[in-house]
């Protein structure tokens, strides 16, 4: 294998490929990068057995070849050359790799790429494809609600709902409920649902951001596979077995209490009531008190922990309703406010201890549901 390419290219497709590495494995070559030189390109892969990612750089291809390279190694030093053209050659009969960029150099050991797991090839199935915004705009304002423990695996994941020309994310922890829809730009031909791993759509949502062109999904016929491809990468996963709860039950139809309130302001006191709430469970408290002719509504946001002392914070708010009192987690609070991009946010009460609905003003595409605390009032 002979070849050469830019740091900067080598060092963006690294980049790209680069977290699908396993960091521990039993399997070692799963810690590595495949480099294959190929139809004047250099392709890049890594997998932890879960998820696979591959990426074509631009090279001067001078002899075809592959090998498998120590993916942190390989990642600093190209990290740490100039941004000038690199050589890379893998002698034939050895799986010592040399590179050389101007005054610098260097071996690394390899291992032959006979022994790299190979990527699934996931062609058949369901094949759509959505904007790369809508798609990004999706995952952030879903993963952040995925469990991170492993006792309830389907919890893991996002249940992404294909159905005509919408896909729905929905993503649960058991103590909240993230729900986003969005626009296919081609209907599936049959509904179709599955569990995503929330790690795989953190990281394809990382690579969304230089990515104008559509993203092409894939679901395999076993529904056991997904394949997202990007403009010079690919992402395949694996996908997580089981049935997603019956997430519509906990969304509430009704509310006593509605109030609309700016993202920024709410964001900003819910934060300034967290420095109290760390010592006190994390509970902030919600008082929301219409207005009258005069005057207009307000929420009353406060915190107090025994030892330490508390704060009150208050903001002028659009009421519908009665007075309603509410406590949520601090965190589970400003993780929601932090992901809207529209100006103003409703947020909907029944009672105390009914679950409350963060709504953004202005779309009706995301819903958020968060289960309240039980304090003494």
């Amino acid at each position: 294998m002979k070849l050469s390419c830019l740091q900067e290219n080598l060092s963006r497709g690294l980049g790209i490929v680069g977290r699908a590495a396993a960091i521990r494995s039993t399997l070692p070559i799963t810690q590595n990068i495949l480099l294959a030189a190929e139809e004047s390109r250099l392709k890049l892969v890594a997998t932890n057995l879960e998820m696979a990612a591959t990426c074509w750089v631009g090279a001067k291809i001078e002899e075809d070849g592959a090998v498998t390279i120590p993916a942190r190694l390989l990642i600093d030093f190209v990290n740490s050359l100039p941004n000038e053209l690199i050589d890379i050659t893998l002698p034939s009969n050895s799986h010592a790799v040399e590179i050389k960029s101007g005054r610098f150099q260097a071996h690394i050991n390899g291992i032959d790429a006979q022994d790299f797991p190979p990527v699934p090839s996931v062609s058949d199935g369901v094949i759509t494809n959505v904007t790369s915004k809508a798609l990004s705009d999706g995952i952030t304002q879903v993963a952040f609600a995925t469990a991170t423990e492993e006792s309830r695996p389907v919890l893991t994941g996002i249940n992404a709902e294909f159905e005509g020309e919408r896909l729905k994310l929905v993503a649960a922890d058991g103590f909240r409920l993230a729900v986003h829809e969005m626009a296919l730009n081609s209907a599936v031909g049959e509904k179709a649902m599955v569990i995503i791993p929330a790690r795989t759509l953190s990281e394809l949502n990382r690579l969304l951001g230089d990515q104008e062109e559509p993203v092409e999904i894939t679901i395999n016929q076993q529904k056991s596979q997904a394949l997202f491809r990007l403009k010079n990468a690919e992402l395949v996963s694996q996908l997580i077995q089981g049935s997603f709860p019956d997430y519509s039950q906990v969304i509430p139809q009704s509310y006593t209490t509605r109030a609309v309130v700016d993202v920024n302001e709410f964001l900003r006191i819910t934060k300034m009531s967290s420095i109290f709430a760390r010592d006190a469970s994390g509970i902030v408290r919600l008082l929301i008190t219409p207005g009258s002719e005069l005057t207009p509504g307000k929420v009353t946001v406060s915190a107090q922990a025994e030892e330490i002392g508390g704060n009150v914070s208050e903001m002028d708010a659009l009421v519908d309703g009665e007075e309603a009192k509410i406590a949520f987690n601090a965190r589970y609070l400003s993780d929601v406010l932090s992901i809207l991009h529209q100006p103003q946010v409703a947020i909907e009460v029944t009672t105390p201890s009914s679950p409350g609905v963060i709504h953004p003003v202005g779309v009706d595409n995301y819903i958020h549901v968060i289960m309240p605390m039980f304090v003494q009032w």
